[in-house]
């Protein structure tokens, strides 16, 4: 019988330096072509999307703030009049299918009431508004993405089983239409995958589970808004980050779904777990990963040479670290600390399993995981403990560098594909660049001083 170490959870009391999480306007208005987001915020919040987004004016982004002045916050102005003028220049000006409200800070301490304002706006419009929640409150700039994603799920179309298998029957009353038992077995279940990789990632991934005879249903969120998955019961539901727990609550207390819990598709030891925990819910046998998860880690030899045995200490920042660590540790390095802003433990409970059966693999101790980590504690520990590199947010990256630490900034990993067997490399590529660095420098001073010493 297998044992693993149980994982140690420690909780400190540290400060949240991060991203706001306002900033998942950066990859959400581009994921959802036909949408609009209006940041609803005073001035800061319109510099910090200026300077984060690097995005002008002039570009025409399908973006915008709603400024808040000192007559709003006074409440000498009326609300609901102010932003039925501005939906509708958006309306006129662009036409979207959706407007999606981003509240920030600032709404939620002047009790703004942005989900009672919507309904009748959306009336008089014509045109649906989603309001989500995405203030400095959360614990990561990417659960600004959870609260959109758990928003949008409330106007997902109901799903109905029978009248979908009412239809397969008039059309293919015999069942002859040339597909295996199999796939019209699991015809009478919707899979639906939740999150928001780019779209050659999602297609990427539909893929490969139609490698597997599983048809994926739709995506959350879809690439426009008429696209929107059906959801309720008998559809299943499997999230692809691990930053999307109130999605999942979301999905399965209100709209009825089971929710597959698997680990996230995060290098090639996770992208195959996350295929096999998939067909065994719908009693699929896999097919080929084995061999198609070792050319994959065939073709990484030359990084996973660069990174073995080197060390990496994680101060936590995008709620992406237990998934990139489980990764790093399977290709051969020693992860010394995982801290992370938020741990949902059951959400992430098949993540949590594989990074034991990983260390236990690799037979190494299982890392220390911090959440809410202080980051003065940090300094000290990663000063004992001198670490190849830190990942960490930009706030903490040039203190580092100044006492002698490689480090990479977490934000990369948001913004970079990482999902799927083929874009492992993608994971590696930032994670070895400052060590090859170091390493280039290294070899350099080397020649230099045994050119010094012929002279």
């Amino acid at each position: 019988m297998k044992t693993f170490e149980t994982p140690t959870f420690e909780c400190e009391t540290g400060n949240y330096h991060t991203f706001r999480p306002i900033s998942c306007v950066a990859w959400l208005y581009q994921k959802i072509e036909d949408s609009f987001f209006l940041v609803v915020g005073t001035k800061t919040c319109g510099y910090f999307l200026q300077n984060a987004l690097g995005v002008m004016i002039f570009a025409e982004p399908r973006y915008a703030m709603a400024e808040l002045e000192e007559g709003d916050i006074s409440a000498q102005l009326n609300d609901q009049k102010e932003l039925k003028r501005i939906c509708l220049q958006i309306k006129n000006d662009r036409n979207p299918s959706v407007i999606i409200w981003i509240g920030t800070c600032t709404t939620e301490i002047i009790k703004m009431d942005l989900e009672g304002i919507a309904p009748k706006l959306e009336r008089q419009l014509g045109i649906p508004i989603i309001v989500a929640r995405a203030n400095g409150l959360d614990y990561a700039f990417t659960q600004g993405e959870d609260t959109v994603l758990a928003a949008m799920t409330h106007r997902c179309p109901e799903y109905d089983s029978f009248a979908i298998d009412a239809d397969k029957r008039r059309s293919d009353p015999a069942g002859l239409n040339g597909s295996t038992y199999t796939e019209r077995k699991l015809n009478n279940h919707a899979s639906v995958l939740f999150g928001s990789p780019p779209s050659s990632v999602a297609s990427q991934l539909n893929s490969e589970l139609k490698r597997q005879s599983i048809c994926v249903s739709g995506w959350l969120p879809s690439q426009t808004y008429a696209e929107l998955p059906a959801l309720g019961q008998g559809v299943y539901v499997c999230g692809v980050n691990p930053f999307l727990s109130r999605t999942a609550t979301t999905l399965m207390r209100r709209r009825k779904c089971q929710l597959i819990g698997a680990p996230f598709p995060i290098g090639p030891d996770g992208t195959r777990a996350w295929i096999e925990k998939i067909c065994s819910v719908f009693n699929v046998k896999p097919n080929g990963l084995e061999e198609r998860e070792a050319n994959i880690w065939n073709n990484l030899k030359d990084y996973i040479g660069i990174v073995t045995n080197k060390s990496v200490f994680f101060m936590g920042d995008n709620l992406l670290e237990t998934s990139l660590a489980r990764f790093l540790i399977r290709c051969g390095m020693i992860v010394y600390e995982i801290g992370i802003p938020y741990m949902d433990k059951r959400y992430q409970a098949a993540e949590l399993l594989l990074l034991q059966k990983t260390c236990k693999r690799m037979e190494i101790p299982m890392p220390r995981i911090v959440e809410k980590p202080d980051n003065y504690s940090q300094v000290q520990r990663m000063h004992e403990l001198k670490p190849d590199l830190a990942i960490t947010g930009m706030a903490h990256a040039n203190p580092l560098e100044a006492r002698g630490i490689d480090t990479k900034w977490s934000v990369e990993f948001t913004f970079a594909q990482i999902h799927g067997f083929t874009n492992a490399r993608d994971v590696l590529e930032p994670v070895t660049r400052p060590l090859r660095r170091n390493d280039e420098s290294i070899l350099g001073w080397n020649s230099l001083s045994r050119q010094t010493v012929e002279c």
